[in-house]
């Protein structure tokens, strides 16, 4: 994954980076990419976009951000869906997601939050101690946003680390009063970019944005859908790399591209060519989102033999599944319809939460797939505990399911592996 013919080192140096143990990160990275990425068969063509883009991760995508800078541009770094692109792009700034999804700097990270914090959390501390995430360096403004009360309380650290800290209030029940809250944060958000950017938002500015980032949805949309064939013709782990790079590249060209695979998938499953058996089990994952590089889970589901074909989470079609309503003729009146499209986001923070589980049954349904494996990460109470609620409902339902509950650490892979095959055994001789 580092870069080859151009130096980025002079860039790195001058964000403040320690170059040695960037190095360190990009080195493990690599190689992890390397055997899990590149190692697999009968890989569609267009996926090598994707590598490109994670061979330049941390090089030509940080020069973009930086030369954005440089004509005046704002970046915003968010760790969450929430967070609304839509109205980074009507200032003409650059939306980014952080570094929180690898095991690195934790001990540095524990002198700020519990050892038995989620790994997410520990993950973002880590990242900016040590100090290797250049989104983070290149950022000119850090969205956190209160879907936890471990992120929540975690920020009033955080933002002690960072220049410019920006925390959004979140509403945690679908109510009226909900609604309002999250209109209103989003109303200040507009504000704070406004203020920021030097540019005032304007309703064709963020009509603009609307359907950029609409545009980049329905491409995702368009490729999920694919995966309903038998034989599938692309693995959940090319489909998982695309969900997270969604969150880093140039919105424009991820659309592009992602389209362009799309094309070559459907010629694919019009020669029946796929990636794994037609009779291959296929398998739902739901819960927690899987940021870069925490590729774990679906190495050892789809080395299993099987292959996922929908991921319900927010680095998957929970993230993506709605479009914005770009018909509005006010900033107020867009600004009501990003606040609806996000507001039916089904994340664990809302109480209660039933959409969340209507959305597992039609995906199951849409994509045939045999069985679900619910994901959290450990110490994420919100998903723990509906965890345990999803696998009764879909049991009871006929539904195989498997609760799996870690980090992003190694030490668990034999354990899960036996665990996984496990599960896939089960499905293949129901």
């Amino acid at each position: 994954m580092s870069p080859e013919s151009v130096d980025y080192r002079p860039m790195w140096t001058e964000l403040g980076l320690d170059l040695d143990k960037h190095d360190a990160l990009l080195s493990v990275l690599g190689q992890a990419y390397q055997d899990i990425y590149l190692s697999q068969h009968n890989r569609p063509e267009g996926m090598g976009y994707f590598d490109f883009v994670m061979s330049e991760v941390h090089g030509l995508r940080i020069k973009e951000l930086v030369d954005a800078r440089k004509e005046g541009r704002i970046v915003v770094g968010s760790f969450c869906v929430f967070v609304p692109e839509e109205l980074i792009l009507a200032v003409d700034g650059v939306s980014v997601g952080l570094c929180a999804g690898a095991e690195f700097g934790t001990e540095e990270a524990e002198r700020y939050v519990p050892s038995n914090t989620c790994a997410l959390i520990k993950s973002a501390f880590g990242f900016q101690r040590e100090r290797v995430c250049p989104y983070l360096a290149a950022s000119d403004l850090i969205v956190g946003e209160n879907t936890c009360d471990g992120k929540k309380k975690s920020y009033e650290e955080f933002g002690k680390l960072v220049d410019d800290f920006y925390v959004m209030d979140l509403p945690q029940m679908k109510s009226v009063e909900g609604r309002a809250l999250l209109r209103a944060e989003y109303g200040r958000f507009a504000q704070k970019l406004e203020a920021l950017s030097g540019r005032r938002i304007t309703v064709e500015k963020l009509q603009e944005g609307i359907r950029i980032v609409n545009a980049k949805r329905a491409a995702m949309h368009r490729l999920n859908k694919l995966r309903a064939a038998a034989p599938i013709p692309i693995s959940g782990l090319d489909v998982l790399l695309a969900n997270q790079v969604y969150f880093y590249d140039n919105p424009q060209r991820f659309t592009d591209s992602v389209n362009k695979l799309c094309d070559e998938l459907e010629g694919r499953i019009a020669a029946k060519q796929g990636v794994a058996d037609a009779d291959a089990p296929r398998i739902l994952v739901s819960g927690c989102p899987m940021a870069v590089p925490n590729w774990k889970l679906y190495s050892i589901i789809e080395g299993a033999g099987a292959v996922v074909v929908a991921d319900e989470s927010c680095t998957g079609q929970r993230g993506t599944r709605n479009l914005t309503s770009e018909s509005g003729s006010s900033v107020d009146a867009l600004l009501d319809a990003i606040t609806d499209r996000y507001f039916d986001i089904n994340c664990a923070v809302f109480t209660p939460n039933p959409g969340r589980l209507e959305h597992v049954r039609e995906l199951l349904a849409e994509n045939r797939a045999d069985g679900v494996l619910h994901y959290s990460l450990q110490f994420c109470s919100p998903y723990q505990m509906e965890a345990i609620g999803v696998e009764r409902e879909l049991k009871a339902g006929g539904v195989p399911t498997l609760n799996i509950a870690t980090d992003y650490s190694d030490g668990d892979v034999g354990q899960l592996k036996t665990r996984v095959e496990a599960f896939i055994e089960q499905i293949i001789h129901a």
